[in-house]
């Protein structure tokens, strides 16, 4: 009896210790687009998909990164094995148990797969012919062409779009976050001049315009140089 009491503990703590651990390793909404931001728009260049889209999608799909599927098969946009799918896959509860996904070696092999299963499916081919900036119909033809069962899709896709302004994304440009002007290393302001002349710190983090990407990004390499 004693013994059981014990085991249970030790269970109850390991269970506990785990719930800590994967909250501390949870990424923030802010996090996961300022990392992803060059995939959505690099992805926007390459196959005309809206960057706003496919960032609104990974944000939903993946929980912001922090999904299990995300965490363990970087499948960030929940798409199926499907029938012509031959790499890994991993199983996983949706509209039935222990339903067969796509696996992939890395989140950018999922933003791939993601951007050439819409592009290469005539189900999705009337998205195409849409305005790349017209975000709203593309959320709405996404649920129409069967991509979600949920028939919120569309809402939930635009809610999020809209809340964290990723329509600006559509028009090339990272979404920064702000940086506390504390944590703003002393190179991005500019030198002391000669006395007697103007000394103006450089432009505060909170002003500081959005930087265009460039094609071909790493999303664990790239980072946001300060002006």
């Amino acid at each position: 009896m004693y013994l059981c009491t014990v085991m249970k503990s030790v269970f109850f703590i390991v269970c506990l210790f785990s719930v800590f651990a994967a909250s501390a390793q949870r990424i923030s909404k802010e996090e996961y687009i300022e990392k992803y931001a060059p995939l959505a728009i690099d992805d926007m260049a390459k196959y005309g998909i809206p960057a706003s889209i496919k960032m609104a999608q990974g944000l939903l799909e993946s929980d912001s990164g922090n999904s299990r599927l995300a965490v363990i098969g970087n499948n960030h946009f929940g798409i199926k094995c499907k029938s012509d799918w031959r790499g890994e896959t991993i199983a996983h509860d949706d509209d039935a148990l222990q339903e067969c996904f796509r696996q992939y070696a890395s989140a950018r092999e999922s933003w791939d797969d993601h951007a050439q299963f819409l592009k290469n499916s005539e189900r999705y081919a009337a998205l195409f012919k849409l305005e790349p900036t017209d975000y709203k119909a593309w959320a709405r033809g996404l649920k129409q062409a069967g991509y979600a069962t949920n028939p919120k899709y569309p809402d939930l896709l635009i809610k999020i779009i809209e809340d964290n302004e990723l329509w600006r994304l559509d028009s090339g440009n990272l979404i920064a976050r702000n940086v506390p002007e504390q944590e703003v290393s002393a190179q991005s302001v500019e030198p002391a001049g000669p006395v007697g002349e103007s000394n103006q710190a450089s432009e505060p983090a909170r002003q500081r315009p959005l930087v265009t990407a460039k094609g071909g990004v790493d999303p664990d390499n790239f980072t946001i140089q300060l002006p």
